[in-house]
């Protein structure tokens, strides 16, 4: 992807969240202090392989460029990195929980972890030069091979240019625990020249990261943090690993969660986070309290990952999975339905199928389709499906006694 001119790309960004609706008032959340890791973290290079990446001292080196697994590279051979900072690891106690039979393999029965430890730093690292840099999250189901996939870009919007051939510098905290481990390093792609991975085509600085056999990720939640060197532009990136069959539920985002659907474009320029619908976070709060798992599921643009997570975590909702199209512009109508029907098939062919549905279009009601669970599990707000017969609701408050008294999956 190369830079374009401001013109176009606000033009495309009104285009595909639209515009119209009066600006609400939102707040940022503040960014974390770092811990700096001073673990003698030097580029060098592979004699094997003349196009892998750097290596630091004891990581692996992933390819990012020829997708060449690196094998044999294990950072089991690393020393642990800790943060200063205590791990802070979970969240309140569910709530309205009752007892059921036996607990449902893959559900959600403790509580979800913050993820939050300060994020480790390597040497020299200054301030990031843009914070449009994104991670891709993930369910990966158990056995399945893993992934680290995300892309790297610089001088922030409108001009989102790719950062091509940057060393990446990745760390894991294994089961959100506060402890870092270095990962690996990799290399960002020139457009086309890696494989699609998990549906995620190469569109240039890309990190496609291959996670050996003997750093595989067991079940519950990790966290990958990316940094790339000369720019220093980071991303944050979430894995669940899960039985092929956990319960999760999706949800739409703009206009679904949101106040209206066109209220991000405003709250972007304004530098706010959108206000979410009342009651909808203790909707699926109730929910995630039951056992399901979360995923967002927004046709937004890639570069609104960040501010996505934000909305989710300062409205209050329960930590999930989040994806944005793979896009700079987003998609609307059919081009949205298509991109969620992909992902609600990238789902199946894991094993997993959503049990609740939430979205507030037609193009929601399509994708919705596609997954074929009963209709009154795909929730509509304030919009009549005419066509597939999805569920209407005005207000998340109708749903509140109905996801309390559902079964707990956890046998609580």
């Amino acid at each position: 992807m190369r830079a374009r001119p401001i013109a176009l790309l606000s033009s495309c960004f009104l285009l595909s969240l639209g515009c119209g609706e009066d600006p609400r008032p939102g707040a940022d959340t503040d960014t974390g202090a770092q811990t700096t890791i001073d673990s003698g973290l030097t580029p060098g290079s592979d004699s094997d392989d003349a196009t892998s990446a750097p290596t630091t001292g004891g990581g692996n080196s992933g390819t990012g460029t020829t997708g060449q697994d690196p094998t044999g590279m294990s950072s089991e051979t690393s020393a642990d990195i800790t943060t200063a900072d205590p791990p802070g690891t979970t969240t309140e106690e569910p709530t309205g929980t009752t007892g059921g039979g036996d607990p449902v393999p893959g559900a959600l029965c403790e509580p979800i972890p913050k993820c939050d430890a300060a994020p480790p730093t390597i040497p020299g690292q200054g301030a990031p030069e843009s914070d449009l840099s994104r991670g891709r999250d993930m369910f990966y189901v158990e056995g399945e091979q893993q992934w680290v996939l995300a892309k790297f870009t610089k001088w922030g919007f409108p001009a989102d240019k790719d950062i091509e051939g940057g060393a990446v510098h990745l760390f894991l905290d294994r089961g959100c625990g506060g402890v870092w481990e270095e990962l690996g390093v990799a290399i960002t792609t020139v457009e086309g020249e890696h494989a699609p991975v998990q549906g995620v085509d190469d569109s240039g600085g890309r990190v496609y990261y291959k996670i050996s056999q003997s750093d595989q990720l067991e079940p519950g939640r990790h966290r990958v943090h990316g940094v790339v060197e000369e720019f220093w532009n980071t991303v944050d990136i979430i894995i669940d690993v899960v039985p092929a069959g956990a319960p999760i539920f999706v949800s739409d985002v703009d206009g679904t969660l949101t106040t209206s659907e066109n209220e991000e474009a405003w709250d972007f320029l304004l530098g706010d986070i959108p206000e979410a619908n009342p009651f909808a976070a203790e909707a699926l709060g109730l929910l995630a309290a039951k056992g399901y798992r979360p995923m967002y599921l927004t046709a937004r643009p890639e570069w609104l990952d960040r501010r996505t997570r934000e909305f989710v975590a300062l409205r209050g909702f329960p930590a999930g999975i989040i994806h944005t199209t793979l896009t700079y512009t987003g998609g609307m109508g059919d081009t949205a339905a298509a991109y969620k029907s992909g992902e609600f098939q990238l789902l199946k062919d894991k094993g997993l199928v959503p049990t609740w549905l939430f979205g507030n279009k037609d193009s929601d009601a399509e994708a919705f389709e596609s997954t074929m669970i009963p209709t009154d599990h795909r929730v509509l707000f304030q919009f009549t499906d005419a066509i597939h017969g999805a569920r209407r609701i005005d207000s998340y408050q109708e749903l509140l006694a109905e996801f309390e008294a559902l079964p707990d999956l956890c046998d609580r």
